[in-house]
Protein backbone atom coordinates (compact mmCIF):
# COMPACT_ATOMS: atom_id res chain seq x y z
CA UNK A 1 0.00 0.00 0.00
CA UNK A 2 1.41 3.45 -0.57
CA UNK A 3 0.85 6.75 1.49
CA UNK A 4 -0.03 9.73 -0.57
CA UNK A 5 1.75 11.76 2.45
CA UNK A 6 5.14 8.98 1.86
CA UNK A 7 8.84 11.29 2.24
CA UNK A 8 10.49 11.18 -1.52
CA UNK A 9 13.09 8.72 -1.95
CA UNK A 10 16.64 9.93 -1.55
CA UNK A 11 18.54 11.41 -4.10
CA UNK A 12 21.59 9.42 -5.43
CA UNK A 13 25.07 11.72 -5.46
CA UNK A 14 24.78 12.73 -8.75
CA UNK A 15 21.50 14.16 -8.32
CA UNK A 16 22.57 15.45 -5.38
CA UNK A 17 25.41 17.69 -6.73
CA UNK A 18 23.34 18.49 -9.90
CA UNK A 19 20.79 20.67 -7.62
CA UNK A 20 24.01 22.79 -6.72
CA UNK A 21 25.05 23.53 -10.42
CA UNK A 22 24.50 26.49 -10.74
CA UNK A 23 26.31 27.90 -7.65
CA UNK A 24 29.86 25.20 -8.41
CA UNK A 25 31.27 27.91 -10.73
CA UNK A 26 31.34 31.17 -8.38
CA UNK A 27 33.22 29.56 -5.58
CA UNK A 28 35.98 28.83 -7.87
CA UNK A 29 35.40 32.26 -9.22
CA UNK A 30 35.86 34.07 -5.75
CA UNK A 31 38.68 31.80 -4.59
CA UNK A 32 40.75 32.77 -7.79
CA UNK A 33 39.51 36.66 -7.43
CA UNK A 34 41.40 36.60 -4.22
CA UNK A 35 44.16 34.74 -5.27
CA UNK A 36 44.78 37.55 -8.19
CA UNK A 37 43.90 40.59 -5.63
CA UNK A 38 46.71 38.78 -3.16
CA UNK A 39 48.92 38.92 -6.47
CA UNK A 40 48.06 41.85 -7.83
CA UNK A 41 50.61 44.87 -5.67
CA UNK A 42 53.67 42.43 -6.25
CA UNK A 43 53.05 42.47 -10.09
CA UNK A 44 52.13 46.16 -10.48
CA UNK A 45 55.31 46.80 -8.31
CA UNK A 46 57.55 44.49 -10.17
CA UNK A 47 55.67 45.06 -13.48
CA UNK A 48 58.92 44.39 -15.14
CA UNK A 49 59.53 41.00 -14.25
CA UNK A 50 57.43 38.53 -16.94
CA UNK A 51 56.90 35.36 -14.77
CA UNK A 52 54.83 37.87 -12.28
CA UNK A 53 52.49 39.18 -15.37
CA UNK A 54 52.23 34.97 -16.54
CA UNK A 55 50.99 34.65 -13.02
CA UNK A 56 48.39 37.31 -12.99
CA UNK A 57 47.48 36.81 -16.78
CA UNK A 58 47.08 32.82 -15.66
CA UNK A 59 44.83 33.61 -12.53
CA UNK A 60 42.90 36.56 -14.72
CA UNK A 61 42.30 33.71 -17.39
CA UNK A 62 41.17 30.95 -14.91
CA UNK A 63 38.71 33.30 -12.91
CA UNK A 64 37.10 34.13 -16.51
CA UNK A 65 36.77 30.50 -17.31
CA UNK A 66 34.72 30.26 -14.24
CA UNK A 67 32.48 33.32 -14.50
CA UNK A 68 31.34 32.66 -18.14
CA UNK A 69 31.36 29.09 -17.54
CA UNK A 70 28.31 29.15 -15.07
CA UNK A 71 24.64 28.82 -16.69
CA UNK A 72 23.02 32.50 -16.14
CA UNK A 73 26.47 33.48 -17.94
CA UNK A 74 26.19 31.26 -20.70
CA UNK A 75 22.74 32.23 -20.71
CA UNK A 76 23.29 36.25 -21.26
CA UNK A 77 26.32 35.95 -23.62
CA UNK A 78 24.01 33.91 -25.93
CA UNK A 79 20.87 36.63 -25.28
CA UNK A 80 23.23 40.01 -25.71
CA UNK A 81 25.05 38.38 -29.13
CA UNK A 82 21.89 36.67 -30.47
CA UNK A 83 23.45 33.63 -31.38
CA UNK A 84 22.69 30.09 -29.90
CA UNK A 85 25.26 28.71 -27.95
CA UNK A 86 27.96 31.16 -29.38
CA UNK A 87 29.48 30.88 -25.67
CA UNK A 88 30.86 27.70 -26.24
CA UNK A 89 33.58 28.61 -28.65
CA UNK A 90 34.00 32.09 -25.98
CA UNK A 91 34.17 29.47 -23.19
CA UNK A 92 36.55 26.86 -25.19
CA UNK A 93 38.70 30.04 -25.95
CA UNK A 94 39.29 31.23 -22.72
CA UNK A 95 40.14 27.38 -21.17
CA UNK A 96 42.84 26.77 -24.19
CA UNK A 97 44.09 30.02 -23.36
CA UNK A 98 44.32 28.92 -20.13
CA UNK A 99 45.89 26.18 -20.88
CA UNK A 100 48.47 27.30 -22.85
CA UNK A 101 49.34 29.99 -20.43
CA UNK A 102 49.86 27.24 -17.89
CA UNK A 103 52.43 25.57 -20.23
CA UNK A 104 53.84 29.29 -20.64
CA UNK A 105 54.55 29.74 -17.30
CA UNK A 106 56.05 26.26 -16.22
CA UNK A 107 58.33 26.33 -19.16
CA UNK A 108 59.95 29.65 -18.09
CA UNK A 109 59.98 28.75 -14.51
CA UNK A 110 61.62 25.77 -15.73
CA UNK A 111 64.12 27.07 -18.40
CA UNK A 112 64.27 30.55 -17.21
CA UNK A 113 63.57 33.49 -18.54
CA UNK A 114 67.33 35.11 -20.09
CA UNK A 115 66.67 37.10 -22.78
CA UNK A 116 69.76 34.57 -23.96
CA UNK A 117 68.09 31.23 -23.58
CA UNK A 118 67.15 30.19 -26.93
CA UNK A 119 65.33 27.08 -25.69
CA UNK A 120 63.01 29.37 -23.37
CA UNK A 121 62.25 31.40 -26.26
CA UNK A 122 61.90 28.78 -28.87
CA UNK A 123 59.50 27.02 -26.59
CA UNK A 124 56.97 30.42 -25.66
CA UNK A 125 57.24 30.64 -29.55
CA UNK A 126 56.00 27.23 -29.93
CA UNK A 127 53.33 27.63 -27.25
CA UNK A 128 51.74 30.48 -28.21
CA UNK A 129 51.49 29.32 -32.02
CA UNK A 130 50.36 25.96 -30.91
CA UNK A 131 47.62 27.43 -28.62
CA UNK A 132 46.55 30.31 -30.41
CA UNK A 133 46.32 28.46 -33.73
CA UNK A 134 43.76 26.18 -31.49
CA UNK A 135 41.44 29.31 -30.54
CA UNK A 136 41.31 29.90 -34.40
CA UNK A 137 40.37 26.73 -35.17
CA UNK A 138 37.71 26.35 -32.17
CA UNK A 139 35.71 29.36 -34.19
CA UNK A 140 36.23 28.56 -37.37
CA UNK A 141 35.06 25.28 -36.45
CA UNK A 142 31.70 26.70 -34.60
CA UNK A 143 30.86 28.64 -37.86
CA UNK A 144 31.04 25.37 -39.45
CA UNK A 145 28.49 23.81 -36.97
CA UNK A 146 25.29 23.67 -36.71
CA UNK A 147 23.77 23.90 -33.13
CA UNK A 148 20.56 26.17 -33.41
CA UNK A 149 19.28 24.50 -29.84
CA UNK A 150 20.62 26.85 -26.96
CA UNK A 151 22.50 23.66 -23.93
CA UNK A 152 23.35 25.53 -20.83
CA UNK A 153 24.35 22.67 -19.14
CA UNK A 154 24.98 19.51 -21.17
CA UNK A 155 26.68 21.30 -24.85
CA UNK A 156 29.42 18.85 -24.53
CA UNK A 157 27.33 15.21 -24.86
CA UNK A 158 24.16 16.77 -26.72
CA UNK A 159 26.29 17.76 -29.91
CA UNK A 160 29.18 15.35 -29.37
CA UNK A 161 27.76 13.29 -32.53
CA UNK A 162 27.15 16.61 -34.38
CA UNK A 163 29.31 17.35 -37.33
CA UNK A 164 32.41 20.51 -36.71
CA UNK A 165 31.07 20.56 -33.39
CA UNK A 166 32.17 16.90 -32.50
CA UNK A 167 36.03 18.09 -33.57
CA UNK A 168 35.39 21.25 -31.41
CA UNK A 169 34.42 19.43 -28.41
CA UNK A 170 37.01 16.88 -29.44
CA UNK A 171 40.14 20.00 -29.90
CA UNK A 172 39.69 21.65 -26.36
CA UNK A 173 39.53 18.44 -24.90
CA UNK A 174 42.60 17.44 -26.12
CA UNK A 175 44.25 20.69 -25.77
CA UNK A 176 43.41 20.83 -22.48
CA UNK A 177 44.58 17.63 -21.35
CA UNK A 178 47.70 18.07 -23.02
CA UNK A 179 48.88 21.10 -20.80
CA UNK A 180 47.37 19.55 -18.22
CA UNK A 181 48.89 16.39 -18.42
CA UNK A 182 52.30 18.01 -19.22
CA UNK A 183 52.33 20.54 -16.51
CA UNK A 184 51.40 18.50 -13.73
CA UNK A 185 54.63 16.22 -15.09
CA UNK A 186 56.90 19.35 -14.55
CA UNK A 187 55.83 20.39 -11.00
CA UNK A 188 55.81 16.79 -9.61
CA UNK A 189 59.09 17.01 -10.92
CA UNK A 190 59.92 20.46 -9.50
CA UNK A 191 58.62 19.27 -6.13
CA UNK A 192 61.48 16.91 -5.82
CA UNK A 193 63.87 19.35 -6.32
CA UNK A 194 66.23 19.88 -3.47
CA UNK A 195 66.66 23.68 -1.42
CA UNK A 196 62.89 24.56 -2.10
CA UNK A 197 61.74 26.99 0.37
CA UNK A 198 58.82 25.16 2.66
CA UNK A 199 55.92 27.49 1.37
CA UNK A 200 56.84 27.06 -2.59
CA UNK A 201 57.45 23.64 -1.88
CA UNK A 202 54.04 23.72 0.12
CA UNK A 203 52.26 25.98 -3.10
CA UNK A 204 53.47 23.51 -5.74
CA UNK A 205 52.09 20.23 -4.21
CA UNK A 206 48.86 22.44 -4.02
CA UNK A 207 49.28 23.02 -7.82
CA UNK A 208 50.80 19.25 -8.93
CA UNK A 209 46.57 18.15 -7.23
CA UNK A 210 45.17 20.61 -8.49
CA UNK A 211 46.25 20.14 -12.46
CA UNK A 212 45.74 16.38 -11.62
CA UNK A 213 42.60 16.92 -11.10
CA UNK A 214 42.74 18.58 -14.38
CA UNK A 215 43.13 15.49 -15.65
CA UNK A 216 40.73 13.53 -13.92
CA UNK A 217 37.87 16.24 -15.42
CA UNK A 218 38.94 15.57 -18.99
CA UNK A 219 39.10 11.96 -18.37
CA UNK A 220 35.24 12.50 -17.31
CA UNK A 221 34.30 14.21 -19.64
CA UNK A 222 35.87 12.59 -22.90
CA UNK A 223 34.35 9.00 -21.28
CA UNK A 224 30.45 10.93 -21.58
CA UNK A 225 31.62 12.39 -25.02
CA UNK A 226 33.27 8.88 -26.18
CA UNK A 227 29.93 7.02 -24.90
CA UNK A 228 27.73 9.40 -27.08
CA UNK A 229 29.63 8.21 -29.77
CA UNK A 230 29.18 4.78 -29.09
CA UNK A 231 25.00 5.18 -28.48
CA UNK A 232 25.32 5.33 -24.82
CA UNK A 233 24.30 7.71 -22.50
CA UNK A 234 27.03 8.88 -19.51
CA UNK A 235 25.64 12.53 -19.92
CA UNK A 236 25.85 12.47 -15.70
CA UNK A 237 29.29 12.70 -15.97
CA UNK A 238 29.20 15.66 -17.71
CA UNK A 239 26.78 17.36 -15.86
CA UNK A 240 27.17 16.10 -12.23
CA UNK A 241 30.70 14.99 -12.36
CA UNK A 242 32.63 17.32 -14.32
CA UNK A 243 31.89 20.42 -12.62
CA UNK A 244 32.38 19.69 -9.04
CA UNK A 245 35.99 18.56 -9.94
CA UNK A 246 36.78 20.95 -12.29
CA UNK A 247 35.76 23.52 -9.35
CA UNK A 248 38.27 21.77 -6.60
CA UNK A 249 40.88 22.15 -9.28
CA UNK A 250 40.62 25.57 -9.37
CA UNK A 251 40.37 25.83 -5.78
CA UNK A 252 43.37 23.81 -5.07
CA UNK A 253 45.72 25.93 -7.97
CA UNK A 254 44.51 29.21 -6.13
CA UNK A 255 45.30 28.06 -2.85
CA UNK A 256 48.53 27.17 -4.66
CA UNK A 257 49.42 30.31 -6.04
CA UNK A 258 48.80 31.94 -2.54
CA UNK A 259 49.88 29.63 -0.50
CA UNK A 260 53.72 30.81 -1.26
CA UNK A 261 53.18 34.65 -1.44
CA UNK A 262 50.74 34.79 1.54
CA UNK A 263 53.14 32.46 3.70
CA UNK A 264 56.47 33.50 3.20
CA UNK A 265 54.19 37.70 3.99
CA UNK A 266 52.83 36.41 7.00
CA UNK A 267 56.18 34.27 8.05
CA UNK A 268 57.86 37.58 7.76
CA UNK A 269 55.21 39.86 9.56
CA UNK A 270 55.17 36.94 12.64
CA UNK A 271 58.86 37.32 12.83
CA UNK A 272 58.95 40.96 12.99
CA UNK A 273 56.47 41.23 15.29
CA UNK A 274 57.87 38.64 17.65
CA UNK A 275 61.20 40.19 17.61
CA UNK A 276 59.61 43.44 19.05
CA UNK A 277 57.76 41.53 21.84
CA UNK A 278 61.05 39.74 22.71
CA UNK A 279 62.72 43.52 22.94
CA UNK A 280 59.99 44.10 25.22
CA UNK A 281 62.23 43.32 29.12
CA UNK A 282 65.24 45.23 28.06
CA UNK A 283 63.40 48.38 26.67
CA UNK A 284 61.17 47.93 29.64
CA UNK A 285 64.04 48.60 31.52
CA UNK A 286 65.91 51.29 29.43
CA UNK A 287 62.51 53.29 29.63
CA UNK A 288 63.42 52.84 33.71
CA UNK A 289 66.93 53.75 32.85
CA UNK A 290 66.46 57.16 30.94
CA UNK A 291 62.86 58.28 32.30
CA UNK A 292 62.01 57.99 28.33
CA UNK A 293 60.76 56.02 25.83
CA UNK A 294 59.70 55.96 22.59
CA UNK A 295 56.98 58.10 21.32
CA UNK A 296 53.51 56.03 20.20
CA UNK A 297 53.07 56.57 16.20
CA UNK A 298 49.40 54.97 15.61
CA UNK A 299 50.27 54.07 11.78
CA UNK A 300 53.72 52.64 11.96
CA UNK A 301 54.20 49.57 10.22
CA UNK A 302 55.27 46.86 12.48
CA UNK A 303 59.13 46.98 10.90
CA UNK A 304 59.78 50.81 11.60
CA UNK A 305 58.07 50.12 15.28
CA UNK A 306 60.80 46.94 15.87
CA UNK A 307 63.41 49.70 13.98
CA UNK A 308 62.53 52.20 16.60
CA UNK A 309 62.16 50.29 19.49
CA UNK A 310 66.24 48.84 18.97
CA UNK A 311 67.47 52.36 17.94
CA UNK A 312 66.02 53.33 21.51
CA UNK A 313 67.83 50.19 23.35
CA UNK A 314 71.04 51.02 21.42
CA UNK A 315 70.77 54.63 22.35
CA UNK A 316 69.68 53.97 25.95
CA UNK A 317 72.97 51.44 26.35
CA UNK A 318 75.65 53.70 25.17
CA UNK A 319 75.57 56.06 27.57
CA UNK A 320 75.38 53.42 30.34
CA UNK A 321 78.24 51.77 29.28
CA UNK A 322 80.51 53.51 31.77
CA UNK A 323 78.40 52.52 34.79
CA UNK A 324 78.51 48.73 33.73
CA UNK A 325 80.86 46.59 35.89
CA UNK A 326 83.04 44.59 33.62
CA UNK A 327 84.58 42.47 36.31
CA UNK A 328 81.07 41.83 37.24
CA UNK A 329 79.88 40.87 34.17
CA UNK A 330 83.30 38.48 33.52
CA UNK A 331 82.38 36.98 37.01
CA UNK A 332 78.51 36.65 35.74
CA UNK A 333 79.95 34.84 32.68
CA UNK A 334 81.97 32.26 35.03
CA UNK A 335 78.93 31.87 37.01
CA UNK A 336 76.56 30.88 34.13
CA UNK A 337 78.74 28.81 32.68
CA UNK A 338 79.51 27.15 35.82
CA UNK A 339 76.05 26.20 36.05
CA UNK A 340 75.99 24.65 33.03
CA UNK A 341 74.24 27.24 30.69
CA UNK A 342 75.32 27.14 26.71
CA UNK A 343 78.14 29.76 25.70
CA UNK A 344 75.72 31.83 24.16
CA UNK A 345 73.15 32.22 26.93
CA UNK A 346 76.23 32.47 29.49
CA UNK A 347 77.25 35.82 27.70
CA UNK A 348 73.66 37.24 27.33
CA UNK A 349 73.19 36.21 31.22
CA UNK A 350 76.20 37.76 32.64
CA UNK A 351 75.33 41.24 30.12
CA UNK A 352 71.92 41.21 31.62
CA UNK A 353 73.40 40.85 35.08
CA UNK A 354 75.95 43.74 34.49
CA UNK A 355 72.81 46.09 32.88
CA UNK A 356 70.56 45.40 35.82
CA UNK A 357 73.08 45.81 38.15
CA UNK A 358 73.79 49.46 36.55
CA UNK A 359 70.14 50.36 36.07
CA UNK A 360 69.46 49.77 40.11
CA UNK A 361 72.47 51.44 40.99
CA UNK A 362 71.37 54.49 39.34
CA UNK A 363 73.07 57.63 39.74
CA UNK A 364 75.49 56.82 42.16
CA UNK A 365 76.68 53.86 40.17
CA UNK A 366 80.48 54.30 39.87
CA UNK A 367 81.94 55.09 36.52
CA UNK A 368 84.12 52.17 34.74
CA UNK A 369 85.34 54.25 31.64
CA UNK A 370 88.18 52.06 32.20
CA UNK A 371 86.11 49.02 31.42
CA UNK A 372 86.66 48.52 27.89
CA UNK A 373 83.04 48.15 26.55
CA UNK A 374 82.04 45.22 24.50
CA UNK A 375 79.92 46.22 21.33
CA UNK A 376 78.97 42.74 20.55
CA UNK A 377 76.42 43.46 23.31
CA UNK A 378 74.71 46.21 20.80
CA UNK A 379 74.14 43.66 18.31
CA UNK A 380 73.11 40.98 21.02
CA UNK A 381 69.94 42.97 22.18
CA UNK A 382 67.55 40.08 21.54
CA UNK A 383 69.54 37.33 23.20
CA UNK A 384 69.72 39.98 26.73
CA UNK A 385 66.18 40.80 26.49
CA UNK A 386 65.55 37.00 26.52
CA UNK A 387 67.34 36.61 29.26
CA UNK A 388 65.80 38.99 31.43
CA UNK A 389 62.91 37.14 30.72
CA UNK A 390 63.66 34.53 33.31
CA UNK A 391 64.49 36.21 36.33
CA UNK A 392 65.25 32.57 38.31
CA UNK A 393 68.43 32.22 36.03
CA UNK A 394 69.06 35.91 36.72
CA UNK A 395 69.15 35.51 40.95
CA UNK A 396 71.43 32.20 39.86
CA UNK A 397 73.88 33.80 38.03
CA UNK A 398 73.89 36.54 40.41
CA UNK A 399 75.21 34.73 43.45
CA UNK A 400 77.46 32.90 42.07
CA UNK A 401 79.18 36.02 40.61
CA UNK A 402 78.78 37.59 44.22
CA UNK A 403 80.18 34.19 46.06
CA UNK A 404 82.84 34.64 42.92
CA UNK A 405 83.95 37.92 44.48
CA UNK A 406 83.70 36.94 48.07
CA UNK A 407 86.37 34.05 47.44
CA UNK A 408 88.68 35.64 45.45
CA UNK A 409 92.28 36.04 47.11
CA UNK A 410 92.35 39.73 48.00
CA UNK A 411 95.77 41.39 45.45
CA UNK A 412 98.74 41.08 46.98
CA UNK A 413 101.09 44.11 46.95
CA UNK A 414 103.91 43.84 45.01
CA UNK A 415 107.19 44.94 46.93
CA UNK A 416 109.09 47.92 46.65
CA UNK A 417 112.59 47.65 45.45
CA UNK A 418 114.92 50.69 46.21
Amino acid sequence: MEFAGALPTAQDPAAFLSGFYTSFWWVPAGVLAVALALKLPTIIRLWDDPLLRAVGGLLLLACAVFVFVAPSTIAWVNRVTGVPNISAPWVYSLLTAYSGACLWLITAWRNGLSEQSATTRRTRRRVLSAYSGVIVALWVLFALAEVPDERLRDLDTYYATTPFMREEILLYLLAHTTAALVTSKLIWNWIRADGLDAWLRGGLKFLGLGYALNLVFDAVKLTAVVARWTGRDLDWLNMNVAPPVACLSAVLIAVGFILPHAGQYLHGRWRIRLAHHRLRPLYALMCRATGDRVPLVLRASPELRLTRRETFIRDALLPLARHVDGDLRARAHAAALDLGFPPGQARALAAAVAVLDAVDAGPRAPDHTDTPWDVDLLREIGAVSHALRRPDDIRAVRTGAARTATTRPPRTERPVTE
